[in-house]
């Protein structure tokens, strides 16, 4: 009886839900299954007919984004993502498909010859030599006590493995790729023959353009007649308005005249960190010294004259009104040379891999450093190409050459321009400790240290709610009459195009990244005369949809500036035609107005007529001619072309082609790229990402 009245409670939802799927059904009988098969719903698309999960492309997008950190947007990382998985899957089928395996001696045997691993001195026995067992109790330990390290080593035998599978199938395709001495042969002769032609030209620009119709029909028939040149993803067509939210001229006054008030208290402020803390500064303190090229210019003269404790401003500098007040004052060069050994420890910046000193043990070895070279300045060298993991400048004995103040980091710079030609000490960063030696100083000068207050320049709330009232009036006034542009040409509204969006962008031309009005846009209740207003960072957007794109072929009216050239150019030749109706080439230059053309040294490698420019068809076609036989109507990339041969210069026979041959074989071994493009041209991809990203 429980079971019956649950039933009947839920009669509704059931009648609603079979409904649903013979309505389905109703529409495409092929949906009904996919309405029930949560499969279909889980997948973000197929590879070979190889379901590609959301469990396993998002672990996979997570694994990506820990690893590329905050550079890479989230659909940067979709893309790299799905790619790596579709490679990944080509390679396994190809390789399945020709009884190859990839096994786990294969990757162990890879991963224990990397450098990084068999010299590692952690890994070697007593005898200096590699000790495998070592290696294998570190991986076990490592996947006991330490998860991040373990899923680290474990990223990297994969990625080992992924590309072991690639790089078998290459080679083994490569293998295959070679050339021989007849093709060599072929290659040297295509390659070297010369010829000298006498050809006329007429340009297609001599007829006009108004002399030729092309219909919209023959834009479409062109189009399915050349398919894989206009196959299309599907893509949305918008225009915008923009609302910038800038501070006014008044909004300006008043936060200068704000800054100003502060300037008698920052002259008596004994603690400027804390003054700056307390009055609620957008900018920080700067412990860095200063130059005066490096102060803004329409203060720095002024600045550069005053003591310790005089304050300056307010000024305009890079979108704050800042005041600054002079802290310290010295001389110190604007460059400097210096030498260095740097001892790097674990959990240091750019750390290598192999290094497994502590920072206690690298500080005594920087110590041990220091006592001898400062005893014997010559041993400098000899240990920085010994000792220092800076290899750049090891190799050349720790010369870091001339740098300017701000480039190294603050401890290593102070230690450097602070002290004097020949100081040897030992400084700490973070990337190490440092045996530092001052080889040269210049150009010394007035330098300042500068406390700057500053505030930046932003639109007041009443500038803001200005720019917001001016964006809501234009979207209301658009949901009533439908006219965004009109709208827009009456407010003097500059209104901006966003062509060819595709679902998956993220960034709209003019305003960067945005990913939620592509996610509008491609809303399956989104179409075109649709508006919405977006509250942007710094600004207020009102976006129109103009046109929806279907996924399949270019339409007539997104192809016409593409296609109607072509179709004009064939249309103008054959009027052009027409008039090569003369037996010889000065007849058809008499009747074409023009003149009998010479050109010498005509070749396949350059394919260049002189007076004519680049013409790859037409010299190919002169290549193939009988000698001093006229052939006419040839259409070239600027009009039609007639033309005899009357020589063809042979290069010399060479003993051998084998130096052609092994070239040929060498190009072809390069083409590892566009073997996996050709392979995943002819595998059945299907990309559902989009269903992750936009919503129904």
């Amino acid at each position: 009886m429980a079971i019956l009245s649950k039933i009947r409670e839920r009669s509704m939802f059931l009648i609603i839900i079979i409904g649903l799927a013979l309505f389905a059904f109703v529409l495409d009988p092929s949906t009904l299954g996919d309405f029930f098969n949560s499969s279909k719903v889980n997948q973000v698309g197929e590879i070979n007919g190889e379901s590609i999960s959301r469990q396993e492309f998002s672990a996979e997008l997570e694994a990506y984004k820990q690893q590329a950190g905050n550079g890479v947007s989230e659909m940067q990382a979709s893309k790299n993502v799905w790619d790596n998985i579709v490679r990944k899957k080509i390679y396994q089928n190809q390789l399945s498909e020709a009884g190859i395996t990839v096994g786990e001696a294969d990757v162990w045997n890879e991963v224990i010859n990397a450098p990084s691993v068999k010299d590692n001195p952690q890994f070697l026995n007593e005898a200096g030599l590699f000790d495998e067992a070592k290696f294998k109790q570190f991986l076990a330990d490592t996947k006991e006590n330490n998860p991040d390290m373990w899923r680290a080593w474990s990223n990297y035998m994969t990625q080992i493995r992924d590309n072991g599978e690639r790089n078998t199938y290459n080679n083994l395709v490569t293998a295959g790729l070679g050339a021989s001495l007849k093709e060599g042969e072929a290659q040297y002769f295509t390659d070297n023959t010369k010829l000298t032609t006498q050809f006329v030209f007429v340009p297609y620009t001599s007829i006009s353009d108004s002399l030729v119709k092309v219909s919209k029909g023959e834009i479409e028939s062109y189009i399915k007649a050349h398919e894989n040149d206009f196959k299309v993803e599907a893509s949305r067509d918008i225009s915008y308005v923009k609302f910038d939210i800038k501070a006014t001229p008044e909004d300006e006054n008043n936060i200068k005249a704000s800054v100003a008030e502060l300037i008698e208290d920052f002259k008596t402020s004994t603690n400027e960190r804390e003054f700056l803390s307390e009055n609620d500064s957008d900018t920080s303190i700067d412990d860095s010294f200063k130059f005066e090229r490096e102060v803004n210019v329409s203060v720095a003269s002024e600045i550069f004259k005053g003591a310790k404790g005089d304050v300056f401003g307010p000024y305009k500098d890079q979108g704050y009104f800042k005041i600054s007040k002079i802290t310290d004052v010295t001389q110190m060069p604007d460059s400097a040379r210096a030498s260095h050994i740097l001892i790097p420890f674990l959990g240091a910046q750019r750390v290598s891999p192999e290094v497994t000193r502590t920072e206690e043990e690298a500080k005594v070895l920087a110590d041990s450093i220091l006592t001898v070279v400062k005893r014997n300045k010559n041993k400098f060298a000899d240990l920085a190409k010994e000792l220092s993991s800076d290899k750049g400048s090891g190799a050349k004995g720790g010369d870091l050459d001339w740098f300017t103040y701000n480039r190294m980091t603050p401890a290593f710079r102070d230690f450097v321009f602070d002290g004097s030609i020949g100081d040897i000490g030992v400084v700490e960063t973070p990337f190490g400790y440092h045996v530092i030696k001052i080889d040269g100083q210049k150009n010394k000068q007035t330098a300042l240290k500068l406390a700057t207050f500053g505030r930046q320049i932003i639109a007041s709330e009443a500038t803001e709610n200005a720019v917001f009232q001016k964006s809501e009036q234009f979207a209301l006034a658009t949901s009533k009459d439908k006219k965004f542009f009109e709208i827009a040409k009456e407010n003097k509204y500059t209104t901006r195009p966003a062509i060819g969006l595709k679902v998956l962008d993220e960034n709209v031309p003019g305003l960067g990244n945005q990913r939620q009005i592509i996610t509008w846009a491609f809303g399956k209740e989104t179409k075109p005369g649709d508006f919405k207003r977006f509250d942007l960072e710094g600004s207020h957007v009102v976006a129109f949809v103009t046109a929806k794109t279907k996924k399949g072929l270019m339409s007539a009216a997104k192809a016409t500036n593409r296609v109607k050239p072509i179709l004009v150019n064939q249309k103008k030749a054959k009027l052009i035609a027409e008039k090569f109706n003369g037996s010889t080439l000065a007849d058809i230059a008499k009747d074409n107005s023009t003149n009998v053309r010479n050109a010498s040294g005509v070749n396949l490698k350059s394919p260049t007529l002189s007076g004519a420019g680049s013409e790859p068809k037409v010299v190919g076609a002169m290549f193939n001619a009988e000698l001093n036989k006229v052939y006419k109507n040839i259409e070239g990339n600027r009009g039609v072309y007639a033309f005899a041969v009357t020589n063809k210069e042979l290069p010399t026979a060479l003993p051998n082609y084998e130096t052609t041959r092994k070239s040929i074989a060498e190009a072809r071994k390069r083409k590892t790229f566009a073997i996996y493009e050709a392979i995943k041209k002819a595998s059945d991809v299907e990309d559902n990402r989009s269903n992750l990203y936009v919503g129904n």
